[in-house]
């Protein structure tokens, strides 16, 4: 069995694989005071709950947007399993042609992610893939299989959370499509603001997308915490796959680890 670690700005998700199998998936959130006893000791008591045993675990590989994290959720790897980790990063194998001016700027969390829709959803057309998490990420993978390009905007959750920072009189709600685009009442006005809102700025960005391509149809793939919310009030979502992530990672282990 392996174990992916996808480490993101919000959370930390975990996922053990036997082959292609998904035995058990969890999600920690991300706090860089926490050490790698800490992570570890979270780790074990949660592989126990699906009754998975440490010595079971003969791999594991992460991805990471938090390099202040890299250290500890690395230590915990070799302490708590004894398994020096695969990191994505500059030089692994990803078997994906990334066109930008700078590869090395390209996020571990973006390659995962195209990787897995490529594998998985891939058939010579062009696609997109929409991560919805702290940023919002586009995805754009031409019909060769080619990174073309990446579209970074605000997450829904961070837009939220700065909407009620600064403005006295606004609280937190939760994230939920409200019944109407005529709210009258606080609650669902924010609501509306911001799912009808991102449902906007999905459907747009999708559709410049498509233009600039020179393409009639695009498929789009949604993953992150937010899909399921958007994937009701949009009509360009192709698939919605919350384990994209997780899935790619376990991609990339294959074509990575020692023979």
């Amino acid at each position: 069995m392996i174990i992916c670690v996808d480490i993101g700005n919000t959370n930390i998700k975990y996922a053990v694989f036997d082959g292609k199998d998904l035995k058990a998936s969890y999600r920690v959130s991300s706090r860089h005071n926490r050490t790698a006893d800490e992570y570890g000791a979270t780790l074990i008591n949660l592989l126990a709950s699906s009754s998975i045993k440490k010595e079971d675990i003969e791999g594991i590989i992460i991805s990471s947007v938090i390099p202040a994290l890299n250290y500890t959720i690395s230590h915990m790897c070799e302490y708590f399993f004894d398994v020096t980790p695969i990191m994505i990063g500059s030089g692994i194998k990803t078997g994906l042609n990334i066109k930008a001016e700078n590869p090395r700027e390209v996020g571990a969390d973006i390659i995962a992610n195209s990787v897995s829709a490529l594998k998985t959803y891939g058939d010579g057309n062009p696609m997109v893939v929409i991560d919805f998490g702290t940023a919002t990420t586009f995805n754009i993978i031409s019909g060769k299989g080619e990174l073309v390009g990446v579209v970074i905007a605000p997450g829904m959750k961070t837009s939220l959370e700065s909407l009620v920072q600064n403005a006295a009189l606004l609280s937190m709600v939760e994230i939920e499509a409200p019944k109407t685009a005529l709210p009258k009442n606080t609650k669902a006005c924010m609501q509306a603001g911001i799912v009808f809102g991102f449902a906007g700025l999905v459907e747009n960005i999708v559709r410049k997308i498509r233009e600039e391509l020179g393409v009639e149809e695009i498929k789009v793939i949604a993953t992150g915490g937010m899909s399921e919310v958007l994937a009701k009030e949009v009509s360009c979502f192709t698939k919605v796959d919350r384990m994209l992530t997780l899935n790619g990672l376990r991609i990339l282990y294959e074509l990575n680890k020692a023979v």
